[in-house]
C-alpha cells in the first residue's frame, strides 16, 4: 500500500486560500508578489482566490494547462466489475465523465468518474470550477496511472457505485449516479462514533483549511451551484465530502 504520510503530503510550496484572503495579502504572508502568484497559477487578472484553493508559492515546471473535459459512455463490466449485478440503473445511463484536475502536489491529471447521463454538463462545469478556482483533488481513476501503488481506495474522488447505504439494505444515491464523493480522506463522515473513512479523527475540525478540505464558501459552491446537494449541511449526521442531486 502507498504509504497514507506519502499520499497526503504535499510537496510543492503552497497556500490553501481561507477566507479573507486576497493575492496582495497572501503574497506579503509568504514574499513573493501578487503578480508572480497569478503567474504561476495562471489565474485571470479579475479573479480573486477562492476559499479552498491551493496556490503554488514558486514557478511551475511548465503553465497550467487550461480545463478540458469529455464523455463517453460505459458497459455493465466497465461500471460494475463484472456482467449481471443487480443494480438500480442500467449502464447505458450512465456516462465515464473525464475532467483534468490538480492533485496535492500541483501535477495536472486527467481524471475520471461515471454519473448518470442527465448529470454529464452539471459535473463538468463542477469540476471546472473547481480546477479555474485551484482546488487540489488527491487522486481520480485511473488510479493506476495517477497514483501509481494505491490501493486504499477511500482516498478517491468518485461518484458512481453500485452499493447500498452502510449498514442497511437501501440503495446509496452512488448506485444511481446521482452523487459525487470529493477527496473522503479530508472530507468525512462522521455518524454518532462511526467515522468514515476510518482514522480520519484529524479532519474533522472544520475550522482548518488544508489541502482537499471543502467549506462554504470555498469547493462547496462548485456543486450546489450546479444543483448538487452538500451533506454536510445535513443535521442528523455530517457526511463532508458526499454531493447529490436528491439531498440524500
Amino acid at each position: 500500500m502507498l504509504s497514507l504520510l506519502v499520499a497526503l503530503a504535499v510537496v510543492v510550496p503552497a497556500h490553501v486560500v481561507q477566507p479573507g484572503d486576497t493575492l496582495p495579502s497572501i503574497a506579503a504572508q509568504h514574499s513573493v508578489s501578487a503578480a508572480s502568484l497569478r503567474t504561476w497559477n495562471g489565474l485571470p487578472a479579475y479573479s480573486n482566490p477562492r476559499p479552498d484553493g491551493m496556490l503554488r508559492l514558486a514557478s511551475p515546471r511548465a503553465p497550467i494547462p487550461a480545463f478540458r473535459t469529455r464523455s463517453e459512455t460505459v458497459d455493465e463490466k466497465e461500471a460494475n466489475g463484472f456482467e449481471g449485478r443487480d443494480c438500480p440503473v442500467p449502464a447505458a445511463s450512465l456516462r465515464r465523465i473525464w475532467v483534468r484536475y490538480i492533485d496535492f502536489q500541483g501535477r495536472v491529471h486527467n481524471g475520471s468518474l461515471i454519473m448518470h447521463r442527465s448529470l454529464v454538463a452539471a459535473t463538468q462545469r463542477a469540476f471546472r470550477q473547481l480546477y479555474e478556482w485551484r482546488f487540489p483533488i488527491m487522486v481520480m481513476q485511473p488510479a493506476s496511472v495517477n497514483m501509481p501503488g494505491l490501493t486504499d481506495r477511500s482516498v478517491l474522488t468518485s461518484g458512481y457505485e453500485c452499493r447500498f447505504v452502510a449498514g442497511t439494505r437501501k440503495w446509496s444515491q452512488h448506485s444511481y449516479g446521482r452523487a459525487i464523493d470529493v477527496n473522503p480522506r479530508q472530507n468525512p463522515m462522521i455518524r454518532g462514533d462511526y467515522l468514515d473513512p476510518p482514522n480520519t479523527e484529524r479532519w474533522l475540525d472544520r475550522t482548518r483549511y488544508w489541502p482537499g478540505m471543502v467549506h462554504e464558501g470555498g469547493a462547496v459552491e462548485a456543486f450546489t451551484a450546479e444543483g448538487f446537494a452538500w451533506g454536510g449541511r445535513w443535521k442528523s449526521l455530517k457526511d463532508y465530502m458526499h454531493f447529490s442531486t436528491t439531498n440524500l
